[in-house]
């Protein structure tokens, strides 16, 4: 399985939370490098998370997927921070087989959602899926933090013949953590002055 946690639904709605002032934040890194940037500045991802899961059985057998549970580690108030947008050029694209995850939920679950791609429209998909080493599937999970700073998990349920089990899935052995930012002060990169400027009319989903 890769995990590929800190994805972009749409760069001009991720938002991560830092405990800095402005001049100390870098420019918005790349996609592919935001994992990097986030950890070495202390980032939280605000409002939502996005995580895509590429799951590929070992053999020919076929592995049944059966379901997606999240589990809450923490709950806190929102991290008092500023938040700082990634938008530096935005694009967007929903995938199929997608999951959206309420953390501000007593008991979050994952729940299938629908997506899209071009303009067509693609129905929710629930498990179970089935997987081999020549079959693989992209599962992606939407995971939405507004009133909460909260540390979770996810555990995926596996079954091939007479074998089961269940995968942790999390941040590197460490869980995942999405904050609420509401009220809170953001930021967006001005590429003209190489510089974080406050946008007063832009609120973090």
């Amino acid at each position: 399985m890769t995990i590929r946690p800190y994805q972009w639904e749409d760069k001009c709605e991720q938002w991560y939370l830092l405990n800095r002032k402005p001049s100390e934040v870098p420019p918005p890194p790349a996609e592919q490098d935001a994992r990097g940037w986030a950890a070495a500045l202390g980032a939280v991802p605000a409002g939502t998370m996005k995580i895509e899961l590429a799951v590929q059985g070992t053999s020919s057998d076929a592995v049944v997927l059966s379901g997606l549970h999240v589990r809450t580690v923490s709950k806190a108030a929102p991290l008092p921070w500023s938040a700082f947008s990634m938008a530096s050029g935005c694009g967007s694209g929903i995938q199929p087989v997608s999951f959206d995850v309420n953390l501000d939920a007593d008991r979050p679950l994952a729940n299938p959602k629908a997506g899209q791609q071009g303009d067509t429209v693609v129905p929710a998909v629930d498990f179970p899926f089935k997987v081999s080493q020549s079959d693989p599937q992209v599962l992606t999970v939407y995971a939405h933090a507004h009133m909460v700073n909260v540390a979770w998990y996810l555990e995926l349920d596996w079954s091939s013949g007479s074998r089961s089990g269940t995968v942790r899935i999390d941040d590197h052995g460490k869980p995942f953590q999405t904050s609420g930012a509401k009220g809170r002060p953001i930021y967006d990169y001005d590429t003209g002055s190489n510089s974080w400027l406050i946008d007063d009319t832009a609120t973090v989903n």
